[in-house]
């Protein structure tokens, strides 16, 4: 499992999304990196992280996440989560939940994302439009992580999730739209929900600022 440490700080993972591997991230890692001690790590089937031709499930990924933790004495750590990183986020949290200090989930949902959307998604990573990492991946562990990513469903068990939560998404996410944010909302009690005006990547464009400001403020709390 392929990791990098940076910053120094209270422990933060960050969890990246579907066929992303975290040297697509600088613009989002080195920022948090300022005020953190950022974990972060290709996800399984992802950049330098093994690869297998079998299929995964978001609580393996999990499983994964809390193993890293573990390896590197690092006993509880906040989470932010992105798309599907927020599905391993949750799932994380109610598996392993003594790991888990405070959570933030960006542009995700309970439910995995449409199967519509993973496979004309699959179509464009193919075609090299999208997802330009220096490390490509497989179609195959495409495929693996978003047939993981779609079956994932943690709608009914939301109300066992205790630890702090802070949900972020924007308004005009196609990809998750954002009453599956509002689903999340009130399904964790206690949780805050803040609404960005842009869609699923709200954090890399205009909000990019507010986006930073957010999650120090919770997490700083």
């Amino acid at each position: 499992m392929h990791y990098e440490l940076q910053g120094e700080g209270e422990p933060l993972a960050l969890i990246v999304g579907l066929g992303t591997d975290i040297s697509e991230w600088d613009g989002i890692i080195h920022p948090l990196a300022q005020r953190y001690r950022v974990i972060a790590f290709d996800n399984r089937g992802a950049g330098r992280t093994d690869k297998p031709d079998q299929p995964y499930s978001i609580e393996q990924m999990a499983d994964d996440t809390e193993g890293l933790l573990r390896a590197l004495a690092v006993e509880r750590a906040h989470m932010l989560g992105v798309s599907m990183g927020g599905r391993i986020a949750l799932a994380l949290a109610l598996t392993h939940p003594q790991c888990v200090n405070k959570l933030v989930l960006v542009s995700t949902s309970a439910t995995g994302a449409r199967r519509s959307w993973w496979v004309r998604t699959l179509r464009e990573v193919s075609s090299g439009l999208l997802f330009r990492g220096k490390h490509p991946q497989p179609r195959y562990a495409f495929r693996r992580q978003a047939e993981a990513s779609s079956a994932f469903d943690c709608a009914g068990r939301l109300g066992k999730i205790h630890v702090p939560t802070l949900i972020l998404h924007g308004r005009r996410d196609r990809t998750v739209p954002y009453a599956q944010a509002e689903e999340l909302h009130a399904g964790i009690a206690g949780s805050k929900l803040l609404a960005f005006d842009g869609g699923h990547i709200f954090f890399l464009f205009r909000e990019r600022e507010r986006f930073f400001d957010a999650v120090e403020d919770y997490l700083s709390r």
